[in-house]
């Protein structure tokens, strides 16, 4: 007890007596220490970290800046293709695959900035559309994202003049490299697709022209349809096409079509055959159609066929081609004539009468131009005359155009 008792006399010694404060004093805050200064050393190496920070940061904006500049320099400006070219771009294909076929087929210089800037130019959802496109020389990637993303493609066309069958047109459709896909295996019915030019894009599917020809051709002749004479002695629309298809393989002189379909449906009015040798044909050839070097010979017109008009009385059973809108209007609103013969008049076009006298005397006319020719005396004859008129059904000369396909 003792020893520790002099340990704190002896310290309170060294620290010198205490000093009792005044209330004033004791009042009065304490001053805090301050802390002890960096050396000048610790402070350069911090002033050096700083502006090394900064200047990387400089640095890297520059870059940027330089970066941005060239990649929208290069999107902009004109392109390293020297020549007019056709690109393709199938269905489903990315942005990613497009820019690296442009690329690889020399059209732009950089993949990379083509798909970052164009993705720039796509709102949420849109994509660049799939066809064929005609690049120009030099264009620029923004020009080629403009195209691409507009979608106008390269289009192609495919042509069916009016008379041809389906079969026919369905030939054609074969032959056309450019359109995809297999044909329906059962045929559309005949007189139902709309001869017409139909333009399409690359990959366009010949099953999607087909639905084109057909909602064409019934709007068409829903339409005239609708506007017929309320005359005529047809039953339905399925009569009027037939008709129709008759007319347009008959003539192919456009201000004769209205003059035909008054004979025939005239001849239709007083019960007698329509003897329309295109009909022949078809019953003979189907939708095939009649070789160029075979003619119709007499024989020919006994052939017993359901499309024989020769044969049977009124209308063949079905169309026996796709009539065009011509065909289909003189039908509607054909001619206002006594007229119940034609025969072809030697200059590609008809002559045309009431009576069976004028007729054989136009038939006459027409023999001696062939005997002229030296036609083969066994091909039938348009417009065979008869020794009196025809009636309830008896034979009446026939109507036939100089060449039918």
């Amino acid at each position: 007890m003792s020893d520790t008792t002099n340990q704190s006399n002896d310290t309170q010694s060294q620290k010198g007596p205490i000093i009792p404060k005044s209330p004033s004093e004791a009042l009065r805050p304490e001053r805090v220490p301050e802390p002890p200064k960096r050396s000048k050393k610790a402070r350069g190496q911090v002033v050096l970290f700083l502006n090394f920070i900064m200047t990387m940061a400089v640095l890297v904006c520059v870059v940027a800046v330089i970066g941005f500049y060239y990649a929208t320099s290069t999107y902009r400006n004109p392109g390293p293709l020297q020549t007019n070219t056709n690109f393709i771009v199938r269905s489903g294909a990315g942005l990613t695959e497009i820019a690296s076929n442009l690329e690889r087929n020399a059209i732009i210089s950089d993949a990379r900035i083509f798909r970052y800037l164009t993705a720039t130019h796509l709102s949420a959802g849109e994509s660049l559309k799939a066809g064929e496109y005609e690049i120009k020389a030099r264009a620029s990637m923004r020009d080629i994202m403009e195209l691409l993303k507009s979608g106008k493609s390269i289009l192609y066309s495919v042509s069916f003049p009016e008379g041809l069958t389906v079969r026919q047109m369905f030939d054609r459709m074969l032959q056309d490299t450019v359109l995809e896909g297999d044909l329906p295996a059962a045929l559309p019915t005949e007189g139902s697709l709309r001869p017409d030019t139909y333009k399409f894009s690359r990959g366009t599917k010949r099953s999607e022209i087909i639905e084109q020809m057909a909602a064409a051709q019934q709007k068409l002749v829903d339409q005239i349809w609708d506007k017929r004479d309320s005359s005529l002695p047809l039953r339905s629309k399925e009569e009027f096409v037939t008709l129709a298809s008759i007319v347009e393989k008959e003539t192919g002189v456009p201000d004769e079509r209205a003059h035909v379909a008054s004979v025939f449906l005239n001849r239709l009015g007083k019960g007698m055959r329509l003897q329309s040798d295109p009909t022949i044909i078809y019953g003979l050839f189907g939708g095939e159609g009649k070789p160029a070097d075979r003619p119709i010979y007499q024989s020919d017109l006994k052939r017993d066929t359901p499309y024989n008009t020769y044969v049977i009385k009124g209308l063949p059973p079905t169309p026996i081609a796709n009539p065009g809108k011509d065909a289909l209007e003189a039908v509607a609103n054909p001619w206002k004539t006594q007229d119940l013969y034609f025969v072809a008049d030697g200059t590609g076009g008809h002559v045309f009468s009431a009576t069976l006298e004028e007729h054989n005397a136009n038939v006459k006319r027409w023999r001696k131009l062939e005997a002229d020719k030296g036609s083969d005396p066994n091909i039938a004859v348009d417009g065979q005359p008869e020794e009196q008129p025809a009636d309830n059904g008896a034979t009446v000369a026939p109507p036939k155009k100089k060449k039918i396909n």
